[in-house]
């Protein structure tokens, strides 16, 4: 049973779900134009206060870095995601996740880099906005979209499991780690390497449901 104390916390997450999303989508508009816009702009699109856009992003770079990144990756990513010959495959649908979000990763990475530079200090404010997670939570959305057929077989733990470790090999730290730490410089064995760990372990999710 779901304890009060539980559902409230889950609705406050879910709000904060949905404002950092207004004002990222707000960005993404505004900049559409072309010039960067500001702070104040950004607050009037999203129907927010500037001091709720700091809450969920130190400063404007940060802000703009996120959307962009968001912008340029969402689409592909949504289409892959969509299409219906991996509707019921999970193993396939986390490879072509992989397979997309790497396909963009020339343009998109070099923003990664940047967002983890502003990201991986600890944040001002208190406790509780320190605790929540200091970028948008793209990756997670579309790993657990990834993952759906999967809902119906495992436990909710083990679920929230795999998402956690595929949050670990799927994304630009991953690709920081192979080309920085691995020296590897080779873009084929980089998307060979990151799709055969995502893919062990769904496989072994699966095989534990």
């Amino acid at each position: 049973m779901t304890s009060e104390p539980s559902v409230r916390r889950g609705g406050r997450e879910a709000q904060r779900r949905r404002t950092r999303k207004a004002i990222v989508d707000a960005a993404v508009r505004l900049s559409a134009g072309g010039a960067p816009p500001s702070i104040d702009e950004i607050a009037a699109e999203a129907d927010v206060s500037r001091r709720t856009i700091y809450m969920h992003f130190p400063t404007l770079d940060h802000l703009l870095i996120d959307a962009t990144a968001g912008a340029l990756n969402e689409p592909p990513v949504e289409a892959a995601l969509g299409d219906p010959a991996v509707a019921d495959d999970p193993v396939a649908r986390v490879e072509a996740l992989v397979r997309t979000l790497l396909e963009y990763s020339p343009q998109s990475l070099p923003l990664g880099r940047r967002l983890i530079r502003l990201t991986v200090d600890p944040a001002h404010g208190n406790a509780q906005e320190q605790a929540a997670p200091r970028r948008t939570p793209r990756r997670v959305k579309w790993l657990e979209d990834a993952c759906k057929p999967l809902r119906s077989t495992l436990s909710e733990e083990r679920f929230q499991r795999l998402i956690s470790a595929l949050t670990i090999v799927v994304g630009w730290e991953a690709q920081i780690a192979l080309r920085d730490v691995r020296g590897l410089d080779d873009p084929q064995a980089e998307q060979e390497t990151i799709t055969w760990a995502a893919r062990v372990l769904v496989e072994a999710a699966i095989k534990e449901g």
